[in-house]
């Protein structure tokens, strides 16, 4: 079970969060719960470091932003105490997560969960702190970027050959849309793994993309569910286990955006092997993570390109200054365009049915907005458009595709494991 942070965001929510753990283990379960930092602290954390420097040391940011996960643990077990069961709260570290050297974006690369399995054989509920691990090379704490609760949750739950891991938010579990953007946005009773995938990498703030990757490697069925309501959430399961319940997948299944999107243009670039290569691998030391990617030939000079590309927009100023070295070698001009968005439909369906594209590119041109750049993969057709321009695309799709509607959660939940 995993809690984020408006989960436990204050006493009587972390008092809920216990006495909800508590039920589980009542009703027979072994229970391991992942919790975030409460509510606001993280950022709270963040805008102490920068009270005191400009530009905090990585390591020391992770030994303090670490510290909001470990307080929400100790308070729950004690919480959990006052129930009249046994809870231990553990640290990353203590609970075996094992990541790179990489600070404030490392991955997990082992889990050893020889401690929570001791403490699971003494009767005891084990808390551990989410979104923090140890390094291997130097025993430093780590962390593992924004949302990483949720990578700790299932990275736990696959070690462990947990039933299911559950996820616990503010929302009821996985829209069609963002309901704050369509307000007649339908709940999901269930997503493919390739779904939710492109559905996080998109915008969808749901899941972390990195813990529905964990998922989908290992197998584990993540439940996504409200914290504040007892209703069936949406499931994150195989796209087979779909198949064998249901039967086919839906040619939609829903909307996602992001607006904090930036885009660069680098003109006359030289056409000739191993450029490309150079200015990617710039980007990738400065860990700027790369989105979109569009090369064409400029008519303007011969043996000469213009490529674009797309970056999220806080990682705008270190990918700019990445490549600016090499301004006048292997690159003559670069633009800049900060006020950007993106907007993705996301489908299963979409393989087996053709004209989705032609439908999306008609439904934008209908409604006056321009397209700047088009990815795509099986499952997914993202756009790329002026910041102003994604609230309606994502409006105007999702009436096109016929995705409102009452909600596609049951009753009785097809894939549910413990109820509660």
């Amino acid at each position: 079970m995993k809690f984020g942070g408006t989960s436990v965001a204050d006493a009587q929510r972390i008092k809920r969060a216990a006495e909800r753990i508590v039920r589980k283990r009542e009703a027979g379960f072994q229970v391991v719960a992942v919790l975030s930092a409460r509510g606001k602290t993280t950022d709270e954390l963040i805008s102490m470091a920068q009270e005191v420097s400009s530009a905090p040391d990585p390591r020391e940011m992770d030994m303090l932003l670490s510290t909001g996960e470990r307080i929400s643990c100790a308070l729950c077990a004690m919480a959990i105490h006052d129930l009249g069961h046994h809870a231990i709260s553990l640290t990353g570290s203590q609970a075996g997560i094992v990541t790179d050297t990489w600070h404030t974006q490392a991955r997990i690369i082992d889990v050893r969960v020889e401690r929570v399995k001791e403490a699971l054989a003494e009767d005891r509920i084990v808390l551990v702190a989410g979104f923090q691990g140890v390094s291997t090379a130097s025993a430093d704490v780590t962390t593992l970027g924004r949302g990483g609760s949720d990578t700790t949750a299932v990275a736990v739950a696959a070690a462990l050959g947990a039933e299911e891991c559950e996820i616990y938010t503010d929302v009821a579990g996985v829209f069609s849309a963002d309901p704050r953007v369509v307000g007649e946005a339908r709940k999901l009773l269930y997503v493919s793994f390739e779904e939710m995938l492109e559905l996080s990498a998109s915008g969808a703030g749901v899941l972390q993309l990195r813990s529905v990757e964990y998922a989908r490697k290992h197998g584990v069925r993540i439940h996504c569910r409200s914290s504040f309501d007892n209703s069936p959430g949406t499931l994150v399961v195989s796209e087979g286990e779909i198949m064998s319940k249901f039967g086919e997948q839906a040619l939609v299944t829903g909307v996602a955006y992001s607006t904090a999107e930036s885009m660069i243009t680098l003109r006359d670039v030289l056409d000739e092997p191993g450029v490309a290569a150079r200015l990617f691998e710039a980007l990738t030391d400065a860990n700027v993570k790369v989105d979109m990617i569009d090369q064409s030939p400029t008519f303007v000079a011969e043996g000469k390109a213009e490529i674009s590309l797309t970056v999220p927009h806080e990682d705008l100023r270190a990918a700019t200054a990445a490549l600016e070295p090499m301004a006048g070698e292997l690159f003559e001009q670069m633009t800049v365009q900060p006020e950007m968005g993106k907007v993705s439909i996301v489908g299963a369906g979409m393989r087996t049915h053709p004209g989705v594209a032609a439908k999306v590119f008609r439904v934008l041109a209908d409604e006056g907005i321009n397209i700047n750049m088009i990815a795509t993969s099986p499952v997914r057709i993202s756009c790329m458009l002026l910041r102003r321009h994604v609230e309606p695309a994502v409006r105007c799709l999702h009436s096109a595709f016929n995705l409102s509607g009452p909600d596609t959660v049951a009753q009785e939940d097809p894939f549910a494991v413990g109820g509660l």
